[in-house]
């Protein structure tokens, strides 16, 4: 317990080096994650599910080649894929937005590092450097989490194509 409780002050600690950016990236990346394994979560459990009742409304069909068939064939795939593809965009943009709030805290830190330059006239070296941390800190937390992030997205996004390829092979017009 002792030692838990030691690795929770060393990172909250360092969470408020970083200042208040430094929690929204945190949370940011948290919900990334959270995104990206529900991804990984319906691929395993729930996409056969799917891709089955989708491959059996095809078959049970006689005829599969008119305009019509090709227009339900496209149907069905349509609807597969948009349950494949959900929250892909949105763990994109969380990856995008990751390094932009790592710039903000740059930002942040860096006005407080003028600030205490312009109060001070530069004397305080110790409250410069604490401002220093709060610019360093959330930009490199923000690549960190945008590198993670474009990781799992894109290897979320290859499980994406790959199903809907498979699907589109299943679904066949050729009998």
């Amino acid at each position: 317990m002792y030692l838990l409780n030691e690795w929770i002050e060393i990172i909250r600690r360092f969470m408020d080096a970083g200042g208040d950016v430094l929690w929204a990236i945190a949370g940011l990346t948290f919900l990334m994650w959270t995104l990206a394994l529900e991804r990984l979560w319906y691929y395993k459990f729930g996409l056969s599910k799917d891709v089955d009742g989708a491959i059996g409304s095809w078959e049970k069909r006689a005829e599969r080649k008119s305009w019509n068939a090709k227009q339900i064939r496209e149907k069905l795939i349509s609807e597969v894929s948009l349950k494949i593809n959900a929250s892909l965009p949105m763990i994109q943009t969380m990856v995008a937005l990751c390094p932009l709030l790592g710039l903000l805290g740059t930002v942040t830190g860096m006005i407080e590092v003028f600030n205490i330059m312009a109060v001070t006239g530069g004397g305080d070296a110790k409250s410069m450097a604490g401002g220093v941390s709060k610019a360093t800190i959330p930009t490199m937390a923000g690549m960190v989490a945008a590198l993670s992030g474009v990781f799992i997205n894109t290897y979320v996004k290859s499980i994406a194509d790959r199903e809907g390829e498979l699907l589109e092979d299943h679904l066949t017009t050729d009998h």
